[in-house]
């Protein structure tokens, strides 16, 4: 990359998860900043507006599917008495706490509209930006100039809407679940819902409570995946040696644990791919009901009729109602221009998905621009602490060719492990990935120093569940809490089921679901040492 100056102006687009960690971020690297949020509030898609424009949103129901402690900012705690999985309207009470406790909504502009972002006209030399905005209440219209730009809108923006043979005759309610809010005016109707990824599971549990009748087609099948594991505990809270099993061990643990709740088969839900080829339907509900009748399953639509539709199995459903199609959504970002960030089968050429290799500076970062197999909040914040080291001039990339070997990689790998769908093209295993960026910022806990002068951190931080706390342990903007934080998680775990008096202590509790120690983890460790001993003090 040719020289530049440092940035030291930077502009935000977006008031969601992703622009609020990235305006904090970057008053704690001493940038000046401003975020520019188009709605009234923050919060991105989690506010939910009954008035809903072209901003996405949940649904009114909606539970976020990552547990608090997987999900949350690495040096700032959910409430340790909130649900293990909130409700929209906690998430976002969650994201409001944020901003106040880092003092972030002084540099949020509301119902301000980004409607572009193009090089200025002294890019070649200073890396800046012209971003053109218009405020949504005055209707005026300006330029600004930015040294740097972080594009946090998210990528559930522009619903995809696929080919149907006669779907522009059919003469029911067609929506997409961008539309979706609430069931209940299609009580007593009859139903059909395309797709079964997280959203359709979700709109065909609701409507189906609702509906008449309710058909979910589906063209693959899913994975059902629960919320909650053995012991009541979240799914998601794994350790580091479990994700660090070889992938072929980890897809028959979770194959066996799958098929002791749900037979796929059975309900008509298994797919012709493996557990982790695709990204997991998490949903507590369907599986019910879907046995108790509220939901049918139905093969892929080969046709719609003017009132109905018929399978690709040949049967058919006539006087359908409503029609949500759960198809997901394009990459798109309307404000910059396929010269500025080409976008092809929704696929994006960027370094960690983050950088443009394409760009002679590295000024504009994309935030969240992932699909993660875990939570999506501690990505964005890894990926704004490593962009704004970039931004001052802290961190080099490598070169171009250097870093589209790396795309090129990477894709190769998910191409090789998922199965081809639009939806699989900016997949992440968090783990890896966070590790990779944390180690770039030297944020990554060195696992030999912590061995060797903490073994009780180190047991948790091998063995306990793997939260973000853990980069904000050493580095730069060190969290103080953030030992304790991984030493009790199983504390905040189990404090909200502790609302009714009675039952096991919280000290019995953490025992019973704590990371034990045992001759197993005794061979890891000492397995570990003599790795380190032989790799780097023998030669």
């Amino acid at each position: 990359m040719n020289a530049r100056p440092p940035a030291r102006r930077v502009a935000v687009i977006g008031g969601g998860p992703s622009g609020l960690v990235a305006t904090k971020t970057c008053l704690e690297e001493g940038l000046d900043v401003v975020c520019f949020e188009k709605s009234n509030v923050i919060g991105g898609l989690w506010y939910y507006r009954e008035d809903r424009t072209e901003q996405s949103c949940v649904f009114r129901s909606t539970v976020i599917n990552t547990s608090k402690e997987t999900m949350c900012f690495s040096d700032f705690p959910i409430p340790e008495d909130w649900p293990n999985f909130l409700h929209n309207k906690k998430v976002l009470q969650y994201f409001e706490m944020y901003a106040d406790h880092f003092g972030l909504r002084k540099h949020i502009k509301l119902q301000t509209k980004v409607n572009s972002v193009k090089p200025a006209p002294d890019f070649d030399t200073t890396g800046r930006w012209t971003v053109s905005l218009t405020s949504m209440g005055s209707n005026k219209t300006w330029e600004e100039t930015f040294d740097a730009v972080f594009v946090c809108s998210g990528h559930h923006c522009q619903p995809n809407i696929p080919h149907f043979e006669g779907l522009k005759n059919f003469k029911g309610t067609v929506m997409h679940t961008h539309d979706y809010l609430t069931p209940e005016k299609y009580r007593d109707k009859r139903v059909v819902i395309v797709g079964i990824g997280n959203s359709g599971g979700d709109a065909a549990v609701e409507l189906g409570r609702m509906a008449s009748s309710l058909f979910l087609s589906t063209r693959s099948g899913a994975w059902i995946r629960y919320r909650i594991s053995d012991k009541s505990v979240p799914f998601d809270l794994g350790n580091r040696i479990e994700r660090l099993m070889p992938m072929s061990l980890q897809e028959s643990i979770l194959l066996n644990e799958n098929k002791k709740r749900v037979d796929h088969d059975l309900i008509g839900l298994k797919p012709d791919f493996g557990i982790l080829a695709a990204h997991p339907t998490v949903n507590d509900d369907l599986p019910g009901c879907i046995m108790n009748g509220l939901v049918t399953v139905k093969p892929n639509i080969r046709r719609f009729t003017t009132t109905g539709v018929v399978f690709e199995d040949g049967t058919a459903e006539d006087n359908i109602d409503l029609v949500v199609l759960a198809t997901g959504y394009k990459i798109s970002f309307p404000f910059l221009s396929s010269s500025v960030l080409p976008i092809n089968d929704n696929r994006v050429e960027m370094y960690r998905y983050v950088f443009s290799p394409h760009h002679k500076h590295p000024t504009l970062a994309v935030l969240g621009m992932v699909q993660p197999l875990g939570p999506i909040f501690p990505s964005s914040e890894l990926q704004a602490r490593w962009a704004t080291r970039v931004f001052k001039g802290e961190k080099q990339l490598p070169t171009k060719a250097q870093m589209m070997e790396h795309i090129r990689r990477t894709q190769e790998a998910m191409d090789r492990r998922y199965k081809k769908s639009p939806r699989h093209t900016i997949q992440i295993d968090v783990m890896p990935y966070l590790d990779e960026i944390a180690s770039e910022i030297g944020v990554k806990p060195n696992l030999l120093v912590l061995l060797l002068t903490d073994p009780a951190l180190a047991y948790h931080y091998i063995f306990g569940p793997y939260v973000p706390a853990q980069y904000r342990l050493y580095g730069r903007h060190r969290w103080a809490g953030a030992r304790e934080h991984m030493m009790t998680v199983w504390q905040r775990v189990h404090k909200p089921y502790k609302a009714r008096q009675g039952g096991a202590s919280m000290k019995e509790l953490e025992v019973a679901s704590g990371p034990k120690f045992g001759l197993l983890q005794l061979f890891i460790i000492l397995g570990i040492l003599a790795v380190i001993y032989f790799r780097f003090f023998q030669k």
